[in-house]
């Protein structure tokens, strides 16, 4: 499906004031810089790049000296690899000197600098990054990445099994790519390499295949990529298990986040939310995130229906927020239905700020007469069950109603 390219956007990429100040900046007889990469590709597709990035014939040294000449901020942070990043007024400016290729391993490269924008194309990943853009407006394709861009077709520059052999990533880059960008099915010479190189991904840092994989779920495209994925056995070695395609599709229509998509994939139980911590180096935020998913799960587990009341418990029990993102998840599900008033219950849960709140502290037994101990917990823990049960009630003579069960209960009466 060929896509129509927004000509006006390079100029307004041109006309950004960091752009502006960058170029003006690093202005040199006989040294050439130009915008490159996925800022070119985004302003070709009307899209507003939030990094922008400057390949210059200039070395790092010089990039400095001139940027600091110009007043603006020069940060060296990644000199060794050539990169100087400018600090601009809208925001962070990457520099770049022309690299060539060479060593590689699949991780790492070596790389010396040098002067031709053709080469430096050559060592880029897709023909869809390697567009450059000058100061004067023109557009420059060495490698296709033009017409590619314009039917949608992720390429990979070269070889596909000489980039992947170059930096592993590529693989989960091609699909992220193809997901963002792509239409129709994937390249098929493109695809085949990764399939082929799959078991290359076990030399990658879980880090890296943690960000790239999540990117991906997020993408426009993500939830059909991830069905190839899971057809070729990729999603297996990214995973470390099967996927719940379906949940993960309802999940991108809810618009939930990345770390949701990830539970509604592959979270059926608390052991998958442990997995994917452990294999994915994902944060605690992140783990409890994908416990509190797995506990609503399981809660809702042979559940044929939610009522109101049912509603108010569970969303007590285990937080709003978790059990209405795993509701949208379960929702082309048969079970559990929604009876009506429900959704209405939640939505005004989610308008007074979250669930109900349990109405006792154990100072409301002291001040009854309990003496601190071991019977508090276990009079406030009976009294919160029964809260629960009758579906979280407010007011005076509920809570009157739960101070009593607790009294009775501290004292042995029931």
């Amino acid at each position: 499906m060929r896509r129509d390219l927004d000509q006006d956007g390079p100029a307004a990429l041109l006309d950004r004031p960091g752009v502006r100040l960058a170029f003006a900046a690093l202005d040199e007889p006989g040294a050439e810089t130009r915008l490159i990469g996925g800022c070119v590709r985004d302003a070709l597709l009307g899209i507003a790049a939030a990094d922008i990035d400057l390949a210059t014939t200039l070395l790092p040294e010089t990039v400095l000296a001139r940027a600091r000449a110009a007043g603006l901020k020069a940060v060296p942070t990644g000199v060794e690899h050539g990169t100087i990043t400018l600090i601009t007024g809208d925001g962070p400016i990457e520099v770049t000197t022309l690299r060539e290729d060479v060593e590689t391993d699949g991780r790492h490269a070596v790389v010396r600098f040098g002067s031709d924008f053709t080469r430096d194309a050559e060592r880029r990943d897709f023909t869809v990054n390697a567009l450059s853009l000058d100061h004067a407006g023109h557009l420059h394709d060495t490698v296709g990445g033009l017409t590619d861009l314009e039917n949608g077709r992720v390429r990979f520059i070269g070889d596909p099994a000489t980039r992947i052999r170059e930096d592993a990533l590529r693989i989960l880059r091609f699909f992220r790519f193809h997901a963002r960008f792509g239409s129709d099915a994937p390249d098929p010479e493109a695809l085949a390499a990764c399939v082929a190189a799959r078991d290359s991904l076990r030399r990658l840092s879980q880090e890296r295949i943690r960000d790239e994989f999540l990117k991906l779920l997020m993408a426009r495209g993500g939830p059909a990529l991830v069905v190839t994925l899971s057809a070729t056995g990729l999603l297996q070695r990214i995973t470390g298990g099967v996927g719940e395609l379906g949940r993960l599709e309802r999940a991108a229509r809810a618009d939930l986040p990345s770390v949701m998509r990830l539970a509604a994939l592959a979270v059926g139980a608390r052991p998958d939310a442990d997995r994917l911590r452990d294999r994915l180096r994902l944060s605690n935020q992140e783990h409890g995130r994908l416990t509190a998913y797995a506990n609503a799960l399981a809660a809702l587990h042979g559940r044929a229906e939610i009522d109101p009341s049912a509603a108010r418990s569970l969303a007590a029990e285990h937080g709003l927020t978790p059990l209405m993102e795993t509701l949208a998840i379960l929702a082309g599900e048969p079970r559990p239905r929604l009876t009506d008033g429900t959704d209405r219950v939640l939505l005004d849960l989610a308008g007074e700020g979250g669930p109900p709140s349990f109405p006792l502290a154990g100072a409301d037994l002291v001040a009854a007469g309990i003496p601190p101990g071991p019977a508090i917990g276990r009079s406030l823990a009976a009294a919160r069950r029964l809260w629960l049960e009758r579906g979280c009630p407010s007011g005076e003579a509920e809570r009157a109603t739960l101070l009593k069960h607790a009294l009775d209960r501290a004292h042995g009466l029931e």
